[in-house]
């Protein structure tokens, strides 16, 4: 059968699958994806609540929280919704705009969070490595300033590959086998050539994510360097600990991330149910524990989570404080 070009003036309709081999637990899976997703809004929407009520946290590394907080809500709220209409309702339809704004906005997002992270890693080398100085070099107007040239270097890295994406002839074949446009599941639907929406998507990660990381790793040799030549082993004690939030948050983005994208491409042994499901979570369960993490590992912030949930549950503040 001739293969129809549905670009153009028919703009086609896909079908995400969901979760394919496993749709008689779609319903299952929809509990922990709606729990998460759900604790994951909350938290994210507490910090930035307490963050913008509390002039005291008005400072550089809440100021990137916030930034990150904001990426931990986009990048769900990108995916999610739509699934758990897969899963509830069995609404797989989504339309060419659609598809495209998820393929657009999940990658940006994702590099968004990744550049949030160099800047953290920056934050936490300029306040350990050079503390006198701090105040003066990482000001909240500067601060405000990375975080947009974060965006602006996500967009720039990801729109070449959204234009290639909406180029793109798609054939009779509409059926993406995933619960979201993965950007390499769209391509793959083309009648055309996706040799260069592979290879520019392959040198983008390699690029961006080898650039954000190199850029960490330096932070955290010259963390080291600085911590190794402390004497008091107490202040030894309080830079780790001002750096162990931020450790644990690039454990849950990195390795998981990484390992999804080259399975993707290079993991002919991985079940696709397995893969789908790993490229969710990745997405999901970071976007709910970065809030928990800082929450816990960052004493201003958690004193004041503390507060907040006081005053909603109409209990003394003091109490709660003491406890």
């Amino acid at each position: 059968m001739e293969a129809s070009n549905f670009t153009g003036y028919d703009p086609p309709t896909f079908i995400l699958m969901g979760i394919p081999g496993l749709e008689d637990a779609h319903i299952w899976i929809s509990i922990p994806f709606a729990a998460f997703y759900t604790t994951a809004l909350l938290a994210n929407f507490t910090v930035l609540s307490i963050v913008a009520k509390e002039q005291k946290l008005h400072k550089p590394m809440y100021l990137l929280m916030c930034m990150l907080a904001v990426s931990d809500i986009i990048t769900p709220t990108t995916i999610f919704p739509k699934a758990l209409g897969i899963f509830w309702f069995n609404l797989k339809s989504i339309t060419l705009a659609g598809c495209l704004t998820q393929a657009f906005f999940v990658p940006v997002s994702a590099t968004v969070h990744s550049g949030v992270l160099v800047t953290m890693a920056i934050d936490r080398c300029v306040a350990i490595c050079n503390p006198l100085r701090y105040t003066s070099i990482l000001t909240n107007a500067r601060v405000a300033k990375l975080g947009l040239v974060c965006v602006v270097r996500a967009v720039l890295y990801i729109v070449p590959f959204s234009v290639l994406l909406s180029r793109m002839p798609f054939c009779d074949n509409r059926i993406i086998p995933h619960t979201y446009c993965d950007t390499m599941a769209v391509s793959q639907l083309s009648c055309g050539d996706i040799t260069g929406s592979r290879m520019y998507g392959l040198v983008l990660v390699c690029v961006a994510t080898g650039f954000d990381m190199s850029v960490i790793a330096i932070s955290y040799v010259l963390i080291t360097r600085a911590i190794l030549r402390m004497s008091s082993k107490k202040a030894h004690q309080k830079a780790l600990s001002t750096c162990t939030a931020h450790i644990l948050v690039i454990l849950m983005a990195y390795p998981p991330g990484l390992f999804s994208i080259l399975a993707y491409r290079f993991g002919k042994g991985i079940t696709p149910s397995a893969h789908i499901l790993l490229s969710d979570l990745i997405y999901l369960i970071p976007s709910m524990l970065n809030p928990i993490v800082y929450g816990i590992k960052t004493k201003e912030l958690r004193e004041e989570v503390v507060a907040f949930i006081c005053r909603r549950f109409l209990i003394g503040i003091t109490d709660c404080k003491t406890t």
